[in-house]
């Protein structure tokens, strides 16, 4: 009867760590939900401020951007349309 008496004891000192670890365990996924929360509300802030080149200038300027890189690529064209 000892012996089962001290397993007993030890199974509930056992059962009481488990019990301290999953609690433990419990606070830290909460917590690491509030800040998982947290860096997914600042990159959607960074990404609504975020915007590419295109939409950061006119549609002038777009035109104007368009037309510059076409006659790059016509002189490229024709320079190397000369050296063949």
């Amino acid at each position: 009867m000892n012996q089962l008496s001290q397993q007993s004891l030890k199974f509930k000192a056992l059962l009481a760590e488990i019990d301290e670890e999953v609690k433990a365990l419990k606070l830290e996924i909460k917590d690491l939900k509030r800040e998982n929360a947290k860096l997914t509300g600042k990159l959607e802030d960074l990404r609504g401020k975020q915007t590419d080149i295109f939409s950061a200038i006119t549609e002038s300027e777009r035109l104007a951007m368009r037309q510059h890189v076409q006659g790059l690529i016509s002189k490229i064209d024709n320079h190397l349309n000369d050296q063949a």
